[in-house]
């Protein structure tokens, strides 16, 4: 299993987020379906998983989101011409 990276945050910032809740912001754009998130209160990084749930961002997400947005890129550049 990948091992997510460690936060360098104080404790109490991810017990607001577990009585409150998580306040994503979207830090990148892959296709018109998925992006990546960012929590602005403890830092937790999600992403958007093929069945629309969120799931944390390990680095083969990260590698697969990075294919995956190339590939949109591509099929974007050649649909217009």
């Amino acid at each position: 299993m990948d091992k997510v990276m460690p936060q360098n945050r104080p404790p109490i910032l991810s017990l607001i987020c577990t009585a409150f809740g998580h306040d994503y912001i979207v830090t990148r754009k892959i296709t018109d379906h998925i992006s990546e998130y960012k929590c602005a209160c403890c830092g937790k990084e999600v992403s958007n998983s093929y069945s629309g749930k969120f799931e944390l961002l390990t680095r083969k997400q990260r590698e697969i989101n990075e294919c995956l947005s190339l590939f949109f890129i591509k099929k974007n550049r050649l649909s217009v011409h």
